[in-house]
């Protein structure tokens, strides 16, 4: 086994006992150790596990055998050499490492002449899962936010060996309490000013000259320690927002850097629970499906060891917190500096708001539809006339998935203290980062939202985020949705439209509009979105791609430009986004790298010849998504999306009798009431059809009007106040019952 020390801090594994637990108990992890007995261990007499375990590398070549060892919570494999000599002392090459325990009879017989071998990959036991095959007893699976291992022992009772280790060093190794043990005292420092004063009486100053010297003093106090105070978040963040984890070999040929920047997501591998003895059928029909070959580069799993401590950096966690940091400076070519700094809001009190995090339980069992029934039952009808059914719907309508979109408005906040500062090229970076944002919703959402009404509208106040939105549909056809948000010391407006081609098995969805970003300070910024092409429409499972160019203007001195690139067959690196931002000369500022369902970088390196953020050095975090729901359901909501739709009695007394909230078969098919929301949405489909003919008779939209110069809906105002006031005089029940004549 290869000889190792390590630059970061230890935990030393508690001893593993050498017989192996019995076959058919269930393994159970070890007791964590005391802090005594953690402390008292040296790191370089920790207990490693190690051993052969045959790896699945690919269809040519199949199961091949490979040296695993584990250590300090990392778990790491290499390539067994065919010219090693005959077996050996079972500890040779691996005793100076400490004390070893040897997993499976073909492990002492390799590892007496084993050389040390550069690894192939690491596993980072804290952002991985285990499982074990239910159709064969000797294999089980490692999970790691980029890939699965698939790994198989000489002996059931070797395989209870080796997830018994991992999920022992799992538990042991953690930083969690290093991390608590770092504080800021806020409130225990206090300044005197009695003895200045007194001193200054016997000058003979008069008392309004002591009251200025007094507040001086008070404010440059007050300022140091707020510097001090960011100085300490700066610091604390670092471990927080850091990705670049070293752990360095004694003969100098391992470098475990770059590590990964992606947080485990059920949207790439499914939610998995720390240890599970069981998989679904589904997962076992992967093997060789997600495969990694050993011929690739290294790379490296990791995540960030603190988010589950209060010290995480808000760029990464809290959309509400509008602190700004990404820990680095970045000196480019150009002579720039960018500068990101933690700037706090004086008035960071934010109201704390208790939203729901799941949606009801349904009340009746839901029945799956076949989309070729549908087609079938519906030849030689008029479409237009054709119903879909709400199995194919999620509970939210269009003009609530506009307000999705906002679900990291805390960019723009970001946005707004950088320009504050003069930090445009910082501003212009948390705006695109905003704008890719807009996507990572979309993964693995495979329902419709509703399409309102003519006339409906949907409003959200959030002052836990400081944002308050409206959107009302204001065309039926073409079918428009004008949306108006305003933010701390910025507005958001537009409306959307799209532009469809259905070629089969695929539909492509142009979206026609543009985005309009303005701070109060006079910068604005514009973006229209990119084109979105929806996949296996009737056969398959459904999934979307986002791909174009997204150019942000904006008219002071930069823009961006957002390459979504397009997947094919042949790539292994789907949801790529790179860009740069350039100033109105056309030189390059900054390079933007990162994906649109996880995260956004950026660097002063040129982004545009690597595929990932992982191969670029020094990049610093604008945005990482959020983590998946713990209920997310079949609509796979987020935990926002999941509050979108949320009705409490003292906010139905508010509303207009336009807002989504109150449509019925979307509120039926919220509540699992599968034929009533069926029923209902016939019923108001038909209703539908009456808009055409509504608009045509000189229908207006009620809060929104046109431009006349180029054609866009700009929000007129007077909607909170008519809230306020609890006046809808003109708002048409639109969800009600109705005629036909």
């Amino acid at each position: 086994m290869t000889q190792s020390s390590h630059h970061i801090h230890h935990h030393a594994l508690c001893c593993l006992s050498a017989a192996p637990p019995q076959p058919d108990a269930p393994p159970t992890p070890a007791p964590e150790p005391s802090a005594a007995t953690a402390t008292a261990a040296p790191v370089s007499g920790s207990v490693a596990v190690a051993g052969v375990l045959h790896k699945w590398t690919n269809y040519g070549r199949g199961w091949r055998e490979r040296w695993f060892s584990l250590r300090d919570g990392v778990l790491s494999y290499s390539k067994i050499r065919s010219d090693a000599g005959p077996g050996g002392a079972a500890e040779g090459g691996i005793a100076e490492d400490g004390e070893v325990r040897l997993i499976g009879g073909a492990s002492a017989r390799i590892a007496g002449d084993r050389r040390p071998e550069k690894p192939a990959g690491v596993v980072c036991l804290k952002v991985s899962a285990f499982r074990e095959s239910k159709s064969d007893d000797r294999r089980f699976y490692i999970l790691s936010p980029t890939k699965t291992l698939h790994l198989k022992t000489d002996s059931k009772d070797d395989r209870v060996a080796w997830i018994e280790a991992l999920i022992l060093a799992r538990s042991v190794y953690s930083l969690r309490s290093f991390s608590g043990r770092i504080s800021f005292v806020q409130s225990d420092v206090s300044v005197s000013t009695a003895r200045l004063q007194n001193r200054m009486r016997q000058e003979g100053l008069n008392e309004s000259l002591i009251r200025d010297c007094e507040q001086i003093m008070l404010s440059e106090f007050s300022s140091y320690r707020k510097q001090l105070k960011l100085r300490y978040e700066d610091h604390l963040s670092l471990f927080g927002s850091s990705r670049h984890h070293f752990e360095e070999g004694k003969d100098g040929n391992i470098i475990q850097g770059a590590l990964s920047r992606n947080e485990f997501s059920s949207s790439r591998r499914g939610n998995f629970s720390e240890y599970s003895t069981t998989e679904s059928d589904d997962f076992e029909k992967q093997d060789g499906g997600d495969l990694t070959c050993e011929e690739e580069s290294t790379f490296f799993d990791a995540a960030d060891y603190f988010t589950e401590s209060n010290s995480r950096s808000s760029a990464m966690s809290s959309s509400t917190d509008c602190g700004v940091h990404s820990g680095t400076n970045i000196d480019n070519s150009g002579g720039l500096e960018i500068v990101n700094v933690q700037m706090q809001d004086s008035d960071n009190m934010l109201p704390q708001i208790k939203r729901r995090s799941k949606l009801p339980e349904p009340t009746e069992k839901e029945k799956v539809i076949s989309l070729w029934s549908i087609i079938k039952d519906s030849v030689g009808k008029d479409l237009t006339r054709v119903c879909l059914p709400v199995y194919f719907n999620e509970p939210l309508s269009s003009l609530q998935k506009c307000f999705e979109d906002l679900e990291y408005s805390y960019l723009l906040d970001q946005a707004y203290e950088h320009g504050k500062v003069g930090n445009s090229l910082m501003r212009i970076l948390k705006v695109a980062a905003f704008a890719v944002s807009a996507y990572a919703s979309s993964v693995a959402r495979p329902c419709k939202p509703f399409n309102p009404l003519l006339g409906e509208t949907y409003e959200a106040d959030f002052p836990d985020r400081r944002v308050r939105f409206f959107a009302e549909k204001v065309s039926h056809h073409p079918m428009l949705i004008a949306c108006h948000s305003e933010g701390k010391g910025w507005k958001f407006w537009g409306d959307s439209n799209v532009k469809s081609k259905f070629w089969g098995q695929s539909i492509q969805v142009d979206p026609v509009g543009v985005l309009t970003l303005e701070f109060d300070d006079g910068e604005i910024f514009q973006w229209s979105k990119v084109t979105t092409t929806i996949n296996n429409l009737i056969l398959g499972k459904l999934y979307c791609n986002h791909h174009g160019t997204m150019h942000i203007k904006g008219n002071r001195q930069y823009s961006c430009k957002l390459k979504f690139k397009e997947p094919s067959l042949l790539d292994r690196n789907p949801r790529l986004v790179q860009g740069f931002v350039e100033d109105n000369d056309g030189k390059k500022a900054s390079f933007l790298i990162g994906k649109w369902d996880e995260n956004m970088y950026y660097s002063n390196l040129d982004t545009s010849k690597i595929r990932s953020a992982d191969q670029l050095q020094g990049a610093s975090l604008l945005w990482e998504k959020n983590k998946p729901s713990p209920n997310p359901t079949r609509y796979n909501l987020s935990s926002f999306a999941i509050t979108l739709n949320e009705l409490t009695p003292e906010l139905q007394e508010k509303l207009p009798p336009t807002d989504s909230r109150l449509r019925p078969d979307q509120r039926h098919l919220e509540n699992g009431e599968y034929e009533k929301a069926n029923t209902e949405k016939l019923r108001l489909e038909r209703r539908q059809r009456m808009s055409t003919k509504l608009q045509d008779n000189g229908w207006k939209p009620r809060w929104f009007e046109q431009d006349a110069e180029d054609g866009t809906y700009h929000y007129k105002g007077g909607y909170w106040e008519a809230r306020d006031q609890g006046r809808w005089d003109g708002c048409l029940n639109i969800f009600g019952e109705f005629s036909e004549t």
